[in-house]
C-alpha cells in the first residue's frame, strides 16, 4: 500500500476512488431488492437486474473511450449526475410501476455509471511517478486487494439500509454516493490534470484493435465465469447442507481470501510479469476453485478452501492490469481498462447462468467443476497467446481517427 499512500494527494485519490467504487457494488443488489418490492415478482426483478448488468457492460467502454478523448473530470461528473439521477428515479417509482419503466431507468443508470475504476488505474503510473515499474505493479496489486473490500461490504450495507429504512431509501443513498464521491474524485488534481497519451492518432476500433488486449479480454471473460459459477455454487451448496444463511459468510471469506492475496502480492512487488507467470497464477486460481468440488459436503471445508481459492483472485488482477496498461495503444488506456472490467462482468453473468443450469441438472459440486474448468481455459488461452502477451504491442497501422 506504500505506493498509494506516498503522499496526502495520492492517499486521498485512492480513498475517494474506493468510496466511488462502493456505489456499483451496492447498486446491483439494491436494484434487485427494490424491483422485487415494487413489482412483487422475482422474475421481473431479475429482468431489471439483468438490464442493469448489460448496460454496465456496454457503457463502461463507451465512457472509457470518451474519457480518453475528453479527459476525466467532465466525463466523470457528467456521467455521475446522469447515473445518480437515474438511480434516484428508481428509488422514487411508486409500487406497481410498470417493469418497462424500471428497466429503462436501470439501463440509463448502467450506461452512465462513472468509470472510476478505469480512470483510477489510468492514473496509477503517474501516481507512483519515478518510483519505477515495481512500485506501479505493487500499486495495481494493492488496488486489486482494496477493491475486494467494496464488494465484500457493499451488498451488506445495502441490505442493512433496506432493513433500517426501505429499498427506495437504500437506492437514494447509492444515488447520493455516486454523485458526491465521483465528483470529489474527479476534482482531485491528478484527475483534473490527466490527459490522454501524447499521440494524436488513435486506431479505428479503439484498444481492441491490439491482439494482446483482445487476448486479455478473453482471459478475463473466462476468469469472470469462475466468479459467477462459484457464487451460485456456494449458495446452492449451503442450501444443500441445510444452512442457507451460511452462503453470505462463505462468500465473505472468499473475498477476504482475495484481499489477503492482494496484500501479499503488493508486498512481493506486484503480480506476474510475463505470460508464463500469469499462466501460473491462473493455474492456482483454477486449481483452488476446482478443489471446492471436493469440499462441497462440509461448510467448514468450504470455508477453508474458499479462503485458499480466493487468495488467487486479487493476484490475478494485479498481474493482468499492468499488461492491459502496457498493451493499450496511446490514447486508449481508460477504454482498455473499461474493456477489462466489462469482460469480467460479462463472464461473471455467463458463469452465473451456466452454473445455475448445471446445478439444476447435476448439483452444486458440478458447478464448482465448471468454475475450475473455466479457470483452466484461461490458462490455455494465456499459454497459446503468450507470444502476443509478452510482446511490446503498439497501435496498429490503420487509418487514424481525429481526437
Amino acid at each position: 500500500m506504500k505506493a498509494l499512500a506516498s503522499s496526502p494527494s495520492s492517499r486521498n485519490l485512492f480513498l475517494l476512488s474506493l468510496v466511488a467504487r462502493m456505489a456499483p457494488a451496492m447498486l446491483g443488489i439494491g436494484v434487485l431488492v427494490h424491483a422485487k418490492a415494487i413489482t412483487g415478482s422475482f422474475a421481473s426483478a431479475g429482468l431489471v437486474a439483468g438490464v442493469l448488468a448489460v448496460a454496465l457492460g456496454v457503457g463502461g467502454p463507451l465512457l472509457g473511450r470518451l474519457t480518453d478523448r475528453r479527459g476525466q473530470t467532465a466525463v466523470l461528473i457528467g456521467s455521475a449526475v446522469v447515473a445518480g439521477a437515474a438511480v434516484a428515479g428508481l428509488a422514487a417509482v411508486p409500487h406497481g410501476a410498470p417493469v418497462w419503466l424500471l428497466a429503462l431507468l436501470a439501463a440509463v443508470a448502467g450506461l452512465a455509471d462513472p468509470p472510476v475504476g478505469a480512470c483510477f488505474r489510468a492514473l496509477l503510473p503517474g501516481v507512483v511517478g519515478d518510483a519505477g515499474d515495481d512500485a506501479a505493479r505493487a500499486a495495481y496489486a494493492a488496488d486489486a486487494a482494496a477493491v475486494e473490500l467494496t464488494w465484500i461490504s457493499g451488498p451488506p450495507v445495502v441490505l442493512l439500509l433496506v432493513g433500517l429504512l426501505s429499498t427506495g431509501a437504500a437506492l437514494g443513498v447509492v444515488a447520493v454516493t455516486t454523485i458526491v464521491s465521483t465528483g470529489a474524485f474527479a476534482l482531485q488534481p491528478a484527475s483534473r490534470e490527466w490527459r490522454p497519451g501524447a499521440s494524436s492518432e488513435r486506431p479505428r476500433g479503439g484498444s481492441l484493435r491490439v491482439p494482446a488486449l483482445r487476448s486479455l479480454v478473453v482471459v478475463l471473460g473466462a476468469v469472470g465465469v469462475v466468479f459467477g459459477a462459484t457464487e451460485v455454487a456456494v449458495t446452492a451448496a449451503a442450501a444443500d447442507l441445510g444452512d442457507t444463511a451460511a452462503a453470505g459468510p462463505l462468500l465473505g471469506l472468499w473475498g477476504a481470501g482475495s484481499f489477503i492475496g492482494g496484500l501479499v502480492a503488493a508486498r512481493l512487488g506486484g503480480g506476474a510479469r510475463s505470460a508464463a507467470g500469469l499462466a501460473l497464477v491462473l493455474g492456482g486460481l483454477a486449481a483452488g476453485h476446482m478443489l471446492l468440488a471436493a469440499a462441497a459436503s462440509s461448510v467448514v471445508a468450504l470455508a477453508f478452501v474458499l479462503v485458499v481459492a480466493g487468495a488467487m483472485i486479487a493476484p490475478t488482477f494485479a498481474s493482468v492490469y499492468p499488461m492491459v496498461e502496457r498493451a493499450a495503444p496511446p490514447g486508449t488506456v481508460t477504454e482498455a481498462f473499461a474493456w477489462a472490467a466489462t469482460a469480467a462482468a460479462i463472464g461473471s453473468a455467463a458463469g452465473s447462468a451456466l452454473g445455475g443450469a448445471v446445478i439444476d441438472a447435476s448439483g452444486a459440486t458440478a458447478a464448482f467443476v465448471v468454475a475450475g474448468a473455466a479457470g483452466f481455459a484461461a490458462v490455455a488461452v494465456t499459454v497459446l497467446r503468450s507470444h502476443v502477451l509478452d510482446g511490446q504491442p503498439s497501435a496498429p497501422a490503420v487509418e487514424p481517427v481525429a481526437a
